[in-house]
């Protein structure tokens, strides 16, 4: 057979930018594997991603409607996915590693808490303030998944996973590209689960952001996209033009007005508040009732830690169902 693998090696060096991400450079693997012949290192990054088991959880986890009835809403895989759509489109475009680009997107959000972000709120407030789904969905790839083995991903996706909000910037620009894709993938889902909803009418947005960015869900993304493409090209950084970074930052701010704190998007949060404290409460007390993989954990990491990564991988689904099967009383029969 071929050595496929020094064949796309060969084919970076000639195709992309001198800024991209060669994968022949990676740092490697926490523990050495044998090369593939016939896919790249992080082609086996992203194939390891997407058949993991908590890659599959995604589905059943909330972005911001929490157990909509309607299967249009976006769930965390459908915004994982979105999010890979729109980085690999700007990666290359630039000429980037397009392939490191689509497995830190895939990886991104592996550690999110059942119920959005308030999931994860309750376990700031239960196990500890620096937790974040961010540095739990590194933990996923390095320690929870595979029985306890991780992943054994390479250094840059799990670079890119850990870097991908707030003011952490990743050390690719391919991670980078992540950054500005889940900005770009949440707020414009976010405002069309928000329409759907019937809290946000296309008009309520503001006049003159809607000039700048477009009238559509469609017209924004290739605003964005498009800006980020124009501003970094040729460059060794990531970015936006000014008049688009200001314009999507402002859209940002509008949603979290408008959307994000909406008591109709938001009532039962107060509900996903007592529910996961008392299941939090509950394991680590009885930590023997968590399953045989997590027990196992506990011969060396502590049992709050334990029962917050029980808690951080469960689904929405499964978290109703655990909450029921502990707390409320069954009919005898």
């Amino acid at each position: 057979m071929k050595n496929i693998r020094e064949y796309m090696y060969a084919a970076e060096r000639l195709t992309l930018s001198e800024f991209a991400f060669l994968t022949e450079n990676t740092k490697g693997r926490d523990k050495p594997i044998p090369p593939c012949p016939i896919r790249t290192e992080f082609e086996r990054d992203r194939d390891r991603i997407t058949h993991s088991k908590a890659f599959r959880r995604l589905m059943h986890k909330t972005q911001v409607f929490l157990g909509p009835e309607d299967d249009h809403f976006r769930t965390r895989m459908s915004h994982t996915l979105e999010v890979t759509q729109i980085a690999r489109t700007i990666s290359r475009a630039l000429r980037l590693n397009e392939t490191l680009t689509e497995a830190i997107a895939l990886g991104h959000d592996l550690g999110h808490t059942p119920f959005g972000h308030a999931g994860e709120r309750v376990l700031q407030r239960c196990y500890s303030p620096d937790f974040t789904h961010y540095k739990q969905s590194l933990r996923v790839v390095e320690k929870l998944e595979n029985e306890g083995e991780g992943l054994n991903l390479t250094w840059e996706v799990r670079d890119g996973i850990v870097n991908h909000t707030g003011s952490n910037v990743a050390s690719t620009l391919e991670g980078v590209v992540v950054k500005f894709a889940d900005r770009i993938a949440y707020i414009n889902h976010d405002i069309d689960d928000a329409e759907r909803a019937k809290i946000l009418h296309p008009e309520d947005i503001p006049k003159e952001l809607r000039e700048i960015l477009g009238n559509s869900s469609s017209e924004r993304i290739a605003s964005m996209v498009s800006s980020v493409v124009n501003a970094s090209e040729g460059k060794n950084r990531i970015t936006m033009e000014d008049y688009v970074l200001d314009a999507t930052n402002s859209l940002r701010s509008f949603l979290f007005q408008t959307v994000y704190t909406n008591p109709i998007a938001k009532g039962e949060e107060t509900k996903v508040d007592v529910m996961l404290e008392k299941m939090y409460e509950h394991f680590v007390k009885h930590p023997d009732e968590m399953g045989a993989e997590f027990k196992k954990q506990l011969e060396h990491e502590s049992v709050e830690r334990v029962v917050c990564d029980y808690i951080a991988g469960m689904t929405d689904r499964y978290a109703l169902n655990k909450y029921k099967d502990i707390f409320l009383p069954k009919m005898w029969k």
